[in-house]
């Protein structure tokens, strides 16, 4: 199908794309994720990743070429306070220029505050199940708040909650009373920055992305669980339903760890805007995310390419919208291939970086590059 086959979206559309602070950064910063990391045997090291840290005006060329007009950064905590109180001037001045550039790009940053990733210092206090990590990440928040207000409208809380906690309780090996713990804390942090940024700025939009996979039993259930876990919690302080799709259903590819075995079934994510606009009625709904992912940059056993799930996706976007879904924007994921959580196997960029192989990290565009721009 074709993007171009459905009704045009709005002039003020967002349309952009998606990215994490850690994920593409690199570097040796403390945080829980690198310990993670240096604890795996079974992960790829992380190293420089993308090297977005020192490469973002290059990346931020890369987006403006495209011809979007949002760009969704994370700023990582870990980077930005790496010892308690002790705010780092330089990694700040680095997210300073960061959002610099994007505004002379004509691009408008959306910023995530939380993308699974916190200081080495909170993971040595017991990180999200210490009672006074709510207050030190909403005084993180707060800074970064008041510091980017004149420049960022849109802002999402916490990446996932639902996988965050699950990563967590993986690694953390939590029990039932750390997962209700830790749900407790991220429900009282996002509530508390929820209000806090609409203090400084009224016309913000705050919200927190989640995971919607589609339909089947496994898929209800984690739609359940992100229910129980974060969403009916908070659902009085979100400005927006912003929510993450890359397929219709939980299969048994996806939780064996082989995401590009997984039909990344565009018609699904029309179901899942559908759906959302019945569960939250009124409020407008954001893809925060939306990518197919392929193993090393080869082609993927279906055949399926970036560039056509890319299209269609769009199609059934623009089809939900015309049929009064309130869509305000798309996130495509990612402008970059990246680090993706203990692997750079798993490929979802516009354009292809190999870590492991390219000391020069060069940005070689797919066919998608062009896709989207046409779109």
């Amino acid at each position: 199908m074709s993007a171009g086959n459905a009704s045009r979206l709005p002039p003020d559309f967002i349309w952009g794309v998606s990215a994490s602070g850690y994920q593409s950064e690199g570097g040796n910063v403390d945080s829980n994720w690198d310990r993670y990391n240096a604890n795996a045997a079974d992960q790829d090291p992380y190293g420089r990743s993308i090297d977005f840290r020192h490469r973002y005006r290059e990346d931020v060329a890369l987006a403006r070429d495209l011809g979007v007009n949002t760009f969704r950064i994370g700023i990582n905590w870990a980077r930005v306070e790496p010892r308690p109180g002790e705010f780092d001037a330089t990694e700040l001045a680095y997210y300073d220029d960061l959002i610099a550039a994007l505004k002379e790009a004509g691009i408008a940053p959306m910023i995530c505050l939380d993308h699974f990733v916190y200081p080495g210092w909170i993971a040595d206090r017991g990180a999200w199940t210490a009672p006074d990590t709510v207050t030190r990440f909403v005084r993180f928040a707060g800074m970064i708040a008041q510091r980017y207000a004149h420049d960022v409208k849109w802002w999402l809380t916490f990446n996932e909650p639902a996988f965050f906690v699950l990563i967590e309780a993986k690694y953390r090996k939590l029990k039932w009373a750390g997962i209700r713990c830790m749900r407790r804390h991220l429900i009282a942090a996002h509530a508390q920055i929820y209000d806090l940024i609409h203090a400084i700025d009224p016309q913000a939009r705050v919200s927190s992305n989640f995971v919607w996979c589609g339909r089947g039993a496994r898929s209800w259930l984690l739609q359940r669980f992100t229910d129980w876990l974060f969403l009916g919690g908070v659902r009085d302080k979100m400005d927006c339903i912003a929510f993450d799709y890359y397929y219709g259903s939980i299969t048994h590819e996806l939780l064996a760890g082989r995401p590009w075995d997984c039909d990344p079934s565009p018609r699904g994510l029309h179901h899942a805007l559908k759906t959302l606009a019945r569960r939250y009625p009124g409020k407008p709904i954001l893809i925060a995310e939306n990518g197919m992912p392929t193993l090393n940059a080869g082609p993927r056993a279906d055949g399926v390419r970036r560039e056509d799930a890319l299209r269609d996706c769009v199609y059934w976007a623009q089809k939900a919208a015309a049929e009064g879904v309130p869509l305000i924007g798309y996130l495509y994921w990612s402008l970059t291939d990246n680090f993706e959580w203990g692997h750079y196997g798993p490929r979802f960029g516009l354009y292809t970086v190999d870590v492991m192989t390219d000391p020069e990290l060069r940005r070689k565009p797919t066919a998608a590059v062009d896709a989207y721009r046409t779109i």
